[in-house]
């Protein structure tokens, strides 16, 4: 069933966008049959910064490791994080 409009409405934000999404059809606004795939080589996901206190000694460590990858220590750490998720997620 196409939306008598077609248009698709503005959303103050992801969250907003994704509720929206996930309770309508995108048929309805889009004619998928005249869609091409593209890609984006620069899209970047969403982030948010955090604060987070460790030990001295582990954040020596840390950047120690993330010296002999040659890649930031933050993001050695990212690196670890999403492994330890992905194991913990899989149980």
């Amino acid at each position: 069933m196409k939306n008598k409009s077609g248009k698709k409405p503005k959303f103050r934000d992801e969250n907003g966008e994704r509720k929206f999404w996930s309770a309508h059809d995108s048929t309805e606004f889009v004619d998928w049959k005249k869609a091409r795939r593209v890609t984006f080589p620069n899209l970047k996901p969403s982030v948010k910064t955090i604060s987070i206190r460790l030990p001295q000694s582990m954040l020596e460590e840390l950047k120690l490791l993330a010296n002999k990858r040659d890649v930031p220590y933050q993001s050695l750490l990212k690196i670890f994080l999403a492994e330890k998720i992905k194991e913990e997620l899989r149980v």
